[in-house]
């Protein structure tokens, strides 16, 4: 890929910013909402949990997770997408910038993280994994959604890489979202192990 398409994605995707940013914000609202509702309803979230999502983009699926959790935050490395999300959600979710591998959470914090069309813009997945372990409680879920042809690895090898950082119970399979054009959707659920 050149690099000046590369740097035009991540304007608009990776780190979304400027002009191309709010197209990126935009589209993601659209392409994703259908997904990150389903990756909510997945998680099964109780009204005590605190639930934190990784890469919320404008907020869709946060507002989501906001309206059955206890607390709700949400972390991104943009400040386009996180002004996105405050104009969404309100002051009923807390929002800060940070990555899967920086989530400024204290240990064993959070009962549930949620990330969708996210995993393939981590610089370093190991890392990623074992700080989402790192930030969950025992026995807290891991529910991480992308679009399967942007995965830089296969589902499975995704999840071999979770059950390296220590998550168990690992299951992933396909979701195939509706709309037109949508795209195949690799999904994953991992548990932190209790002991």
């Amino acid at each position: 890929m050149s690099t000046s398409l590369s740097q035009m994605l991540d304007r608009t995707f990776g780190h979304p910013r400027g002009l191309l940013g709010r197209f990126g914000g935009l589209a993601m609202a659209h392409g994703n909402a259908a997904t990150e509702l389903r990756v909510v309803e997945l998680a099964s979230i109780e009204s005590g949990e605190t639930v934190l999502v990784v890469g919320p983009g404008p907020g869709v699926g946060l507002r989501a997770a906001a309206e059955s959790a206890g607390r709700a935050i949400g972390v991104d490395p943009s400040p386009e997408m996180l002004a996105r999300a405050r104009r969404r959600c309100g002051d009923q979710v807390e929002l800060r910038r940070g990555t899967a591998d920086s989530t400024g959470e204290p240990d064993e914090s959070v009962d549930v993280v949620l990330t969708v069309n996210n995993v393939q813009l981590w610089e370093d997945r190991a890392a990623g994994f074992a700080e989402l372990l790192r930030v969950l409680r025992p026995g807290g879920r891991l529910l991480l959604s992308s679009h399967e042809k942007w995965l830089p690895v296969s589902r499975h090898e995704l999840a071999d890489e979770a059950a390296a950082a220590g998550f168990t119970d690992l299951q992933t399979w396909t979701w195939d979202p509706p709309g037109f054009g949508a795209s195949l959707a690799a999904q994953l659920r991992a548990i932190k192990p209790r002991t």
